[in-house]
């Protein structure tokens, strides 16, 4: 990715924004009344407004710098999306047997990091490129694995990286659990924001989309 900036969008804001993934479909009705759907795209894309987690002028000033440091929406970076960023579910921890990211061959020592939603035919498999560092936990075939001595992490895709030695075997199950970010850029060039009392502020709308 591009002029990415890997620092993290004010994390008490971002608890706050509203938002969520988008599809991109083309329906077309047919004269027979019934419809035909197709998928412009394979992959989901999100959107967020973090204008409505302002809550203070203490948050407005922190959005305010973290624009300028961005220099709008030049460079992308990390958002903590308030509904999604673990993956378990939303009350559990993380665990090195949450997602199914690879089986061995014996040789392959990368495995890109995924998130599974639904199942079977029907599942889709979103890449999770950004993990947080020091929350992946990794295991083979059952078997936790230790970071630095079995796996790192590459921060510039987010795979899971085995060292030699610790290569998974063929037909070992490869899984994994993390906490995750979304890498995304402002929607927008310019940001609005008022002083509306003493010690409090507001920025109606901070648009942000997710960068593939």
């Amino acid at each position: 990715m591009q002029s990415f900036h890997d620092v993290r969008f004010p994390l008490g804001v971002s608890f706050g924004a509203t938002g969520g993934p988008e599809r991109r479909n083309e329906i077309v009705q047919l004269s027979s009344g019934r419809e035909k759907r197709n998928a412009r795209v394979s992959r989901s894309r999100r959107h967020y407004d973090a204008g409505t987690g302002v809550r203070s002028i203490e948050d407005l000033y922190a959005v305010l710098g973290f624009f300028e440091a961005r220099r709008g929406s030049l460079h992308a970076f990390r958002f903590r999306d308030p509904f999604d960023w673990r993956s378990c579910g939303p009350q559990e921890a993380p665990s090195a047997f949450d997602q199914v990211i690879g089986v061995g061959d014996g040789v392959r020592e990368r495995f890109r990091m995924v998130k599974t939603y639904g199942e079977g035919a029907d599942a889709y498999e979103r890449v999770i490129a950004r993990p947080v560092a020091g929350s992946v936990l990794v295991a083979v075939a059952g078997e936790p694995k230790v970071i630095s001595a079995d796996y790192s992490i590459d921060a510039e895709t987010g795979e899971v990286v085995f060292v030699a030695g610790a290569v998974p075997a063929d037909g070992e199950e490869v899984t994994a659990g993390y906490e995750f970010d979304v890498p995304v850029r402002f929607d927008i060039e310019r940001l609005s924001a008022s002083v509306t009392t003493f010690k409090a502020g507001q920025i109606p709308s901070i648009p942000l989309v997710e960068v593939l």
